[in-house]
Order: C-alpha cells, then sequence, then structure tokens
C-alpha cells in the first residue's frame, strides 16, 4: 500500500490478503493490516552469523519432480523466493533478498509457526509445566465437552487425535476455511463469541485418539491453548522467553492474533530469515547453543528419530505420497533424502526450513507462492536443498564457487 493516503488499487483488503495479487506486499508487511504480539528479542546477545565463502547456486545441478536437468539457482528464481538463506558449519555461503523482503523485514511463515510452538511445548515439558501424557482438557476444561476429551498432549503434538478437521485449501465449506472465519470475525465484524478458542470448542471427533496421523491446524491451535494455560503465559512471551532470547534472535518477531487476542498458533508468526535460520541451528544442534540447553535434551532427538508406531501412522496417510519413508512428531516434518534424514518446518506459500546433520546445513526460503500449496515447487526446493547440502559438504576439497546469487520471482 503506497501513497498518502494509499491509492485505490494499491489497497490490500483485510478479508483478502492471503489472495493474489496481495500475497507479496502483505506477507512482508503483515502487522501494517492485522493485529499481532511482540515476541521480543535481547538486544546485545545476538547470535552471530559470520560469512562464509559464497556458494554459487548456478553451478549446483538438481533434477526436478519432472526428471527435467535444472539447477538450485533456477529452481529459487522460479518458485516466487522472497527471501534465501544458507548457513553451513554455522557460516552463511547464500543470502538473498528480493521483491518486498528485506534481510532486516520480518516474513509471514505460515505453518513453520507449528514447528516453534513444538519446541515451545518441549521447553515446558522438560521444566515440568506440561506433560505429553497429560490430558487435553486437564489444562483446558473448555475442550471436554468437545471432540478432545480424552485426548492427550502427545495427540496433539504428532496430530493424532480423532478430531474430525479437513484441511482442504479453497474449499469454503471445510473445517479450515471455517476456523478462518471465526479468526476474522472478531475483528472485522466485532462478534465477541467468536474468535480461535470458541471454534476448537465446536469440534467432533470422528475416530479414536492416538491412531492415525493427519495434518491439521486445529491440533496445533489446541497444543497453544494448553501451554498457555499451563503457564498463564501468552504465547508471544512463551517463544520469547523459551527461545527468541535464548536462541539469539537478532530481531523482534510479530504473532498474529485474533480480534480477542489470541495467538494464531499454527501459522501466525512473522520473522527474518536470519532468525529463522538461527532457529534452524537450533535443530541441527539438538536444542544446544553456546553450551546451554534451550530445548531439552532428548525433546529433538525423539522427532529426529523414527519407531514403527509413528512411521505406520505416517504409511497411511496422504503425506505418504509426498514424503515416502518419512514421520511427524512433536511439530516437525522428517523425510529421508539422498544425503541423510532431513528435518524440515513447512509453511503454505512456499516458507521452508530444511535442515540436515550430515550436511550440516540449514537452508531456509520463504516464499509467496500464489497459492497456498504447490507441490511441485516444494518438492523441487527440497531437491535443491539437498544438493546444496551434499556441495557444501564436499566444499573443502573443491575450489569456491562465485560469490553472490540472485534470486527473483517469475509470477
Amino acid at each position: 500500500m503506497h501513497g498518502f493516503p494509499p491509492a485505490p488499487e494499491t489497497v490490500v483488503p483485510r478479508r483478502q490478503w492471503q489472495d493474489e495479487p496481495y500475497v507479496p506486499w502483505a506477507f512482508n508487511h503483515l502487522r501494517e493490516l492485522l493485529p499481532t504480539h511482540r515476541v521480543a528479542c535481547s538486544p546485545g546477545a545476538t547470535r552471530a552469523l559470520p560469512s562464509g565463502t559464497r556458494l554459487d547456486l548456478t553451478a549446483i545441478e538438481v533434477t526436478r519432480s519432472d526428471g527435467a536437468s535444472s539447477t538450485a539457482a533456477q529452481i529459487i528464481a522460479d518458485t516466487w523466493t522472497d527471501s534465501v538463506l544458507v548457513v553451513h558449519d554455522g557460516e552463511v555461503v547464500v543470502e538473498s533478498y528480493a521483491g518486498h523482503a528485506k534481510w532486516d523485514r520480518t516474513h509471514l511463515l505460515m505453518s513453520v509457526t507449528k514447528s516453534v510452538v513444538g519446541c515451545v511445548a518441549g521447553v515446558l515439558v522438560g521444566r515440568g509445566l506440561v506433560d505429553p501424557n497429560d490430558q487435553v482438557s486437564q489444562h483446558v476444561p473448555e475442550l471436554d465437552a468437545s471432540g478432545y476429551s480424552g485426548a492427550t498432549v502427545r495427540d496433539l503434538l504428532d496430530m493424532r487425535s480423532g478430531i474430525s478437521f479437513r484441511e482442504a485449501y479453497g474449499d469454503p465449506d471445510a473445517e479450515l476455511a471455517e476456523l478462518e472465519r471465526w479468526i476474522a470475525e472478531p475483528a472485522v465484524l466485532g462478534e465477541p463469541t467468536r474468535g480461535l478458542y470458541a471454534f476448537l470448542t465446536t469440534l467432533p471427533a470422528d475416530r479414536p485418539h492416538g491412531q492415525t496421523f493427519s495434518y491439521r491446524s486445529c491440533e496445533t491451535d489446541a497444543l497453544g491453548w494448553v501451554l498457555e494455560r499451563a503457564t498463564g503465559t501468552r504465547m508471544a512471551d512463551l517463544i520469547s522467553t523459551t527461545l527468541w532470547q535464548p536462541m539469539g534472535a537478532e530481531y523482534d518477531a510479530e504473532l498474529l492474533i485474533d480480534g480477542l487476542g489470541t495467538a494464531i498458533h499454527d501459522g501466525g508468526l512473522c520473522a527474518t530469515a536470519r532468525d529463522i535460520a538461527r532457529f534452524g541451528l537450533l535443530l541441527l544442534d539438538g536444542g544446544r547453543f553456546a553450551g546451554a540447553d534451550i530445548v531439552p535434551p532428548g525433546w529433538l532427538a525423539r522427532a529426529w528419530t523414527v519407531d514403527a508406531d509413528s512411521r505406520a501412522a505416517f504409511a497411511a496417510s496422504p503425506s505418504e505420497q509426498q514424503f515416502p519413508g518419512g514421520w511427524y512428531r512433536d511439530q516437525l516434518w522428517v523425510r529421508p533424502g539422498p544425503y541423510g534424514d532431513v528435518m524440515l518446518c513447512i509453511g503454505i506459500h512456499g516458507q521452508l526450513v530444511h535442515v540436515n546433520r550430515r550436511t550440516r546445513t540449514v537452508c531456509v526460503k520463504m516464499s509467496t507462492w500464489p497459492t497456498p500449496q504447490h507441490p511441485r515447487a516444494l518438492v523441487d526446493t527440497i531437491r535443491a536443498f539437498d544438493e546444496v547440502g551434499a556441495r557444501l559438504a564436499g566444499a573443502s576439497t573443491q575450489p569456491p564457487g562465485r560469490a553472490g546469487v540472485a534470486t527473483g520471482k517469475k509470477h
């Protein structure tokens, strides 16, 4: 939105900010459109991200999902990229911004937020404030009359409750669309009896808890409600004190809220690419930074490790087709890759954190796809980051590439 006041043709409607042509601007300026809570960093305690030898992405060959030969640079350019950042052994080897994105500007992360909330849960479990075996209704009695009755915190963490919820983008009759309406109505229509938490109390169950895996945003929202109730602290402050400050974030983040001040736990976090790379480094290093356990030992180890039960639950889900051999635990995706298992944090419209312990790489991509889901763009980006990690893992025996990498948008 440009001008004083903005020209009518540049104004982003509040109810259409997730639609084209508004997505590129909205994702980089969300707090100018919608209410947010501040996720405070700790000035003066920033984790350094030194620059390493720049990697030339044009020299990295990638086979796309359709079998075509390409390069990592071309895939980045073809997939509506706002920001791309690669860290290898703690050093930044790729960093570039396009469109509305800037190195010090926050960008909406969508469902990457879920992974952050999952790590907050890990910290609180380590402190004894929450037990994964607790029933959800122990912390949130309002949910005992809903389909969440009898579900455990572990069911929420692994998205294996029996709740009935269709994560169907573009379907106005799906529960996901209804969730978005309940979130919007307090702010847009002044309806105080709606909002995120009120919506969760209306959901029924359609199968037993703890069995099948089904990716549903409502699970993270229920988890966030549990964590807030267990601590008496709002989610923005929980993220700040348990993760953002201890991991050395450089900038404040923002967390989208509904019209009643409730955090959108499933996809409302906005942060800079560099700070999300710092979060990725925390995942890479088992929750440790500067000699301290930020996320308790064993929490991320569990997420990295598959067992027969979690593997079977994933194999029976539609997600198996996109990530064969994968699993989902503690709000994190893990997928076997050609160069070792890869941990993924994924958000619609092209948000991605790609973590590979074998190649010691963290790759971050923030995007503004014109549609919420784009399977080809996601798989091609993951393949590109696989090959980037492979090249970096052998970089000590190869001549360095040219400095810099160009990114852009192809609409």
